[in-house]
């Protein structure tokens, strides 16, 4: 049904305007007029005047685990706890569904699981791993909207690292095509660092921290720099490096992006930007993620490289697994599961640290909405409040405050470091297409109307 959503206070073009937003039966965005129009007997009316209108979030780091381990994830879950963040499209990761997302067969056995149970639009990743380069076009025009490389072990069997070799073949093959090569940029320098072990203190945060050094970062951006300046078509083959966490790999990025002509981007995570390893509790493993959480000095570095424009998008990663595989009781940060769980909650992390720092909520949304879009190779149709967009909105209250509690975490395995934090801007509404998804006081609606994206990207 067509309706009209007003604001005094709607995120349109980067600034704050009081707007009146139509939308048309199919969930498209068909006009925006200034001001906030009268209701109209034609037309389903939403008044949020008192509250700010953003668009809704494009999570493009997002692990469903659907099938194979979805005890650990699953489509209606994760989707419906994204739905309760204001996020409404995710692009769900290669690895740690079984089986992986490496062909156009494994593909569709993801989509069949996905059908009928995703509250929110969601599109697919592929993998690249060793020896299926032949397999990365027919995924492209299958819908995948682009790949995901491991440089070291990725803590699942079924999705191998990859060497030199596999990622220039698979440059070669990706050359020209409408897709984005993305690496986990973490690998053993040359002179091979020694790797601490777990009988270095398991329990102990800083053993893990030492674990796995900048360094590890440092020399895979490089890597991935080499190989790109090599590549005959390095400036339209689209790169990026995924969830950074070293400051060190700053001048690497910008060096490549500035100066050597490569195409490529790079994204952070919400952990990153909120957490410090100065404050992760001994066998706190609910903070381990690789690569891991590092200094507050390190986090600051990153917070300037996103103003630089240096970092583009900030993502979730959400990694989620089940309380076994966390066994925070042992806490040994070598033996449980390596990621963070925070589907949902990445608005209200990013704003609670954003607001302290003196950052608009225009470059909050512009990371999580407009910029994970155009990774996504969605922003002709999600990412910002626009004629002819899907109508997709977050009413979000940027003033208010609320505890994170089990009952506002709505992903499957309630194990995650926000919970418990106090976190500033809460989540009132989410719409997709034009249709109420979420509401704080009912939650996330009865029936799932999210869509699978598959149409082949544009370059």
């Amino acid at each position: 049904m067509a309706c009209v959503l007003v604001s005094s206070r709607v995120l349109v073009d980067g600034i704050f305007v009081p707007a009146s937003i139509f939308v048309s039966e199919y969930g498209k965005i068909t006009d925006i007029q200034a001001g906030i129009v009268k209701p109209s007997a034609n037309l389903t009316y939403y008044d949020h005047s008192d509250k700010t209108l953003l668009p809704g979030l494009v999570d493009s780091h997002v692990h469903l685990n659907e099938p194979g381990r979805t005890e650990w994830e699953g489509f209606e879950t994760g989707t419906k706890a994204a739905a309760s963040g204001g996020v409404t499209t995710v692009i769900d990761m290669p690895l740690n569904a079984i089986p992986p997302t490496t062909t156009v067969e494994n593909l569709h056995a993801k989509l069949d699981a996905a059908v009928s149970q995703s509250w929110v639009d969601v599109g697919f990743w592929g993998g690249v791993i060793p020896g299926n380069d032949k397999d990365l076009v027919p995924l492209v025009d299958t819908g995948v909207r682009g790949f995901k490389c491991f440089m070291i072990e990725s803590g699942v069997d079924e999705f191998p690292a990859v060497e030199t070799a596999d990622i220039t073949k698979a440059m070669d093959v990706l050359k020209g095509q409408p897709s984005v090569l993305m690496f986990h940029a973490e690998m053993l320098p040359p002179e091979g660092e020694a790797k601490v072990t777990d009988s270095a203190q398991p329990s102990a945060y800083s053993s893990f921290l030492c674990s796995r050094p900048d360094s590890y970062e440092t020399t895979a951006i490089e890597i991935i720099v080499d190989l790109a300046r090599k590549c005959d078509k390095k400036d339209t083959l689209k790169l990026h490096v995924v969830h950074i966490s070293s400051a060190d790999t700053l001048p690497i990025l910008e060096h490549a992006q500035n100066e050597l002509g490569i195409n490529l981007t790079a994204e952070t995570c919400f952990h990153y930007l909120a957490f410090a390893s100065e404050n992760i509790p001994d066998k706190g493993t609910h903070y381990k993620c690789c690569p891991p959480i590092r200094t507050k000095a390190n986090q600051d570095a990153l917070w300037k490289a996103l103003q630089a424009g240096i970092l583009q998008t900030v993502v979730s990663d959400h990694s989620p697994c089940t309380p076994a595989l966390k066994d925070l009781e042992v806490g040994d940060f070598f033996k449980s599961w390596g990621g963070v769980s925070g589907l949902g909650l990445g608005l209200s992390i990013l704003w609670t640290e954003a607001s302290k720092r003196g950052i608009g909520l225009e470059k909050v949304s512009e990371w999580t909405s407009r910029n994970t879009a155009r990774h996504a190779g969605l922003l002709g149709r999600k990412g910002e409040i626009a004629i002819g967009r899907d109508a997709d909105f977050v009413v979000f209250d940027p003033e208010k405050e609320f505890i994170v509690t089990e009952q506002k975490i709505h992903f499957k395995n309630k194990i995650s470091p926000y919970k418990g934090l106090t976190l500033k801007g809460l989540v009132e509404k989410t719409y997709l297409r034009g249709n109420c998804i979420y509401t704080v006081e009912g939650g996330v609606g009865d029936k799932p109307i999210g869509e699978l994206i598959l149409e082949k990207r544009t370059a």
